[in-house]
């Protein structure tokens, strides 16, 4: 892929994941891959994601700085959303969480199969927490 191909690849990932619809990880994500150094599934990934859609329903993604090199994608986000459920293991108070993500992932023929990424969780717990 070309770099503007892998950004708008990545731009359609985020459309799929804003949109809820993890059914859709199929065209993304390779059945098999490597997330944050262990072996997964992408029946994984998207009991994962819906994990998160069914506790955090208003759930956002925000792609703030994007960067592509050969078959990496490095990006820095912004998450929102408003836990109506048990979310990271806390009780929702109807308060809305905004926090950095980043994601490192690696594309082999057109889909993702190393995934990466680390979540300001501090950050959530002290908005949850109060």
């Amino acid at each position: 892929m070309s770099d503007t191909d892998l950004r708008e690849f990545f731009q359609r990932y985020i459309d799929a994941l804003n949109a809820h619809e993890f059914h859709r990880m199929t065209e993304f994500i390779h059945d098999e891959l490597v997330m944050n150094g262990r072996p997964v599934t992408r029946d994984d990934v998207i009991a994962e994601l819906e994990g998160h859609g069914d506790a955090v329903p208003d759930f956002t993604w925000r792609v703030q700085d994007l960067a592509v090199e050969g078959d990496r994608v490095a990006a820095r986000l912004f998450n929102k959303g408003t836990p109506a459920k048990e979310w990271f293991g806390l009780t929702p108070t109807g308060a809305t969480v905004e926090y950095g993500e980043y994601a490192f992932h690696k594309v082999r023929d057109g889909r993702f199969y190393e995934m990466n990424y680390l979540i300001d969780a501090q950050a959530v717990q002290r908005q949850l927490v109060g």
